[in-house]
């Protein structure tokens, strides 16, 4: 994979939005010491050359009715390409599934599992994640309290 090549000031900018993505344009030129102009360029530069994903908001699941974290480890039958792409296709479907992974070990994805709690998680096993296209075993692993989520990146040094 080809990384753009980043200077000093995309990786301050980076880094600030890491920290608080609605910092104004203005703030982060005082910051990393540009005018507004060139940093709001760098801004939608980093933004077209997908470095830049997007913006989110913070939220607290269970301050929304979301108590319970899984980490679901999901193993398919038979490997194929087109086995594992609509495998990616059917977990990118499921809302409660808030990331995903391709693995190597003994399962094949893991998927983060976000749901009000285990009857809600039970619901969406039986009824979605044990009829996802062909699963041979699914194990569940219950977060019991998160220490970390969402963390900053830490970014390489510019070049």
């Amino acid at each position: 994979m080809n990384m753009p090549n980043l200077d000093k000031f995309d990786i301050a900018i980076l880094r600030l939005l890491q920290e608080d993505a609605r910092v104004t344009n203005v703030e982060i030129a005082e910051r990393v010491n540009l005018s507004p102009s060139p940093c709001l360029r760098r801004i939608r530069n980093l933004e077209k050359s997908g470095v830049l994903r997007g913006y989110r908001a913070d939220i607290d699941r269970k301050q929304v009715g979301l108590g319970l974290t899984v980490f679901v480890e999901i193993k398919v039958g038979r490997h194929s390409q087109e086995n594992a792409l609509s495998q990616q296709e059917a977990l990118l479907a499921i809302p409660e599934v808030v990331s995903c992974f391709l693995i190597s070990g003994s399962a094949d994805f893991l998927a983060e599992v976000v749901v009000a709690d285990l009857a809600a998680y039970e619901t969406l096993l039986t009824e979605t994640l044990l009829a996802l296209p062909g699963v041979a075993d699914i194990r569940s692993n219950f977060a019991i309290r998160t220490i970390k989520t969402g963390g900053a990146l830490k970014l390489p040094e510019p070049r």
